[in-house]
């Protein structure tokens, strides 16, 4: 199958331009909405099904490609091969997030792989994790914050803590919202912890009101 001619078959200028709009015009977009992408992607799966290591060459190469679309075909190839990551694997993952970094691409790798690789392998939270917390780059950063997203139970409540109280007076509009996001998330869990901990600390509006969302529903009480 060549893959280039599968996607331009389903552009959509009209729809290109939207989602290129969506995205502030930092990406170009072929106008392809999420369900048919998905759909592509099943066949272009059949390629790689039987593969049982990760094929990095497609991801970078899918990762080069202008069109953001590409970009979404190599994370969900990824997250269908997440059960074959390795260690230094982290290190790829880093590569995705500083590149071509933004909101739609970032959080899906923060959530999805480096949350997969890190629940693998627990002892790169503190070889690795704990020192993007502080990371010039704010990419890196939220990923710090949002990595335990699906964790609930099993989340690393030292290094949740850690990663928000480093960026709590960070003014950047992600950073905020990923703190806000990470302790609403939590609150499902455990909402007293999350409580207690907006109630001892100086959170952003925004933090704060993100954080509480669940608990002001009072879906816990």
């Amino acid at each position: 199958m060549n893959i280039n001619e599968k996607m331009f078959e389903f552009k959509n200028e009209d729809d290109a331009i939207a989602m290129s709009l969506y995205m502030r015009n930092k990406f170009k977009f072929l106008g392809i909405k999420s369900p048919k992408r998905k759909e592509i992607f099943k066949q272009i799966f059949e390629n790689f099904k039987n593969n049982k290591e990760i094929d990095k060459e497609f991801v970078v190469k899918f990762f080069n490609k202008d069109y953001r679309e590409f970009q979404y075909i190599a994370i969900d190839y990824l997250i269908k091969m997440k059960k074959y990551f390795l260690k230094d694997d982290i290190f790829f993952i880093k590569d995705l997030i500083i590149t071509k970094s933004w909101w739609d691409t970032v959080d899906l790798i923060a959530s999805n792989l480096l949350g997969e690789i890190c629940k693998k392998y627990p002892s790169l939270i503190d070889e690795q994790i704990v020192f993007w917390i502080n990371d010039e780059n704010m990419w890196l950063r939220r990923s710090s914050i949002i990595f335990q997203l699906r964790y609930k139970e099993n989340t690393n409540l030292e290094i949740l803590q850690k990663s928000i109280e480093s960026n709590i007076d960070d003014d950047e509009f992600f950073i905020q919202k990923a703190i806000g996001w990470a302790l609403r998330e939590y609150s499902k869990t455990d909402y007293k912890w999350v409580l207690n901990f907006i109630n001892n600390h100086n959170l952003s509006k925004l933090s704060k009101r993100e954080a509480e969302k669940y608990i002001k529903r009072g879906e816990f009480s």
